[in-house]
Parts: C-alpha cells; sequence; structure tokens
C-alpha cells in the first residue's frame, strides 16, 4: 500500500421501512451510503468513505477525532454469507 493510511471505520447498517438499506458511521459523521441490500452498503462504504476524507482534507477540516489510522499490519473484520 506504499504511504496510504488505512482508517478503520465501523458501519451501522439499517434496513429502512421504504425498503433501501442505510450505512452510516459514528467514526465519520457524513457517511451516508443508501443501496438495495446490505452487501451493497458494505461494499460501497470504502469508496465513499475515501471520497469524505479526501473532501474533508482538500477543504482544511480536522479529521473526525475518533477515526485513527491503523497500525500496520493490520486486521479486518468481514461478514462471510455462506
Amino acid at each position: 500500500m506504499g504511504g496510504t493510511v488505512v482508517y478503520q471505520i465501523t458501519l451501522e447498517i439499517q434496513h429502512l421501512p421504504e425498503g433501501p438499506y442505510l450505512g452510516t458511521s459514528p467514526e465519520l459523521p457524513g457517511l451516508i451510503v443508501q443501496a438495495e441490500t446490505a452487501e451493497e452498503v458494505v461494499a460501497l462504504a470504502p469508496g465513499i468513505a475515501k471520497d469524505l476524507i479526501e473532501v474533508m482534507r482538500e477543504n482544511g477540516e480536522p479529521l473526525p477525532e475518533g477515526l485513527e489510522p491503523l497500525e500496520h499490519p493490520f486486521r479486518v473484520t468481514v461478514t462471510v454469507p455462506a
């Protein structure tokens, strides 16, 4: 990954009464991911989070306090449907 900084966020997913799924993160306020399935929310969230962090940096905004870079090597928990 070279000089890339890696962050770990919690993704909270809820199924909205209207049908779609909504993902948010307590570590990254402003992150909102909406999709037809929970799996799509999980797949889309990293790219959207990355874009949000880049915009915050470009605008000179401080990153949220709960957003800490991971040390290398790091572990990531994934959900595997079986």
